[in-house]
């Protein structure tokens, strides 16, 4: 079902992250927004579209994600989330866009700080079990996508982003994401996610839940190996070929810095 609005993000370009053009002519292997579906090949007319990535630094980019946000929420049945979290200082949002600047995808982290995660309200003994062992945990949240965007390096290069900035700039070294259970399987597969927390009902958005985990040092074995292959790396099923490579990490790492 595609989402009716459009969500203008009519920035600069001097603070763009990342960007990439991504070609989709003839057939174009995609995945389904709600990660319930196997992957499958899609008729689309022969295009050449250009991706920009940018933190959510700004009212209108703030405005932008959590638009997408209520509308892939609302969609799926899912209480807002309580948008005015996207204003937590601890908290890092990334806004992608597609042609003429409209926003399609969004991820936030949550930092580790005093205050805690968001996932503490529901998990908190399973992140203290990780805390114990000296491990500086971040979490994912509010991760949406335009379903009428069928490009898995849009995802892959938003959750490529959300794992450098944790992990170089701010030491992290585990992540954790809440999902609903339906979701597992797909992160699991994608991303070598496992689970270490059992189903609950989370108060954000009225929905089940379930708490994934994931080593940094893994996924940085992941991208050293798949990174940049894209379909050149036929037989792995995971979403690390459309990473970016080395030499375009390295410069997506050096802006980053630079605007924090």
């Amino acid at each position: 079902m595609p989402l009716m609005m459009k969500y203008p993000v009519q920035e600069h370009n001097e603070d763009v992250i990342a960007s990439f053009f991504e070609k989709t002519s003839g057939k174009m292997s995609t995945y389904s927004v709600d990660f319930t579906e196997e992957d499958s090949q899609q008729d689309i007319a022969t295009e050449k579209s250009e991706f920009r990535i940018r933190l959510a630094n700004t009212a209108n980019r703030r405005g932008a994600a959590s638009i997408l946000i209520n509308k892939m929420y609302s969609w799926r049945g899912y209480g807002n989330g309580n948008v005015s979290q996207i204003n937590n200082p601890n908290r890092i949002t990334l806004l992608a866009s597609g042609p003429d600047d409209v926003a399609i995808g969004t991820i936030s982290m949550g930092l580790h700080s005093s205050l805690g995660l968001y996932a503490d309200t529901m998990y908190h003994d399973e992140l203290e079990q990780l805390r114990r062992q000296g491990k500086i945990v971040c979490e994912y949240n509010r991760l949406a996508i335009d379903p009428e965007i069928k490009s898995k390096r849009v995802l892959a290069s938003l959750f490529h982003i959300a794992y450098l900035y944790p992990y170089y700039l701010f030491g992290h070294t585990d992540g954790v994401l809440e999902v609903n259970p339906r979701h597992v399987r797909f992160y699991e597969k994608m991303m070598g996610f496992t689970q270490i927390g059992p189903e609950r009902t989370c108060p954000r958005v009225n929905a089940p839940a379930v708490l994934l985990h994931t080593d940094f040092s893994y996924a940085r074995e992941q991208i050293k190996k798949w990174g940049g292959l894209m379909d050149k790396a036929r037989h792995e099923r995971s979403l690390y070929p459309y990473f970016f490579d080395p030499v375009d990490e390295a410069g997506i790492l050096g802006r980053l810095k630079a605007m924090t």
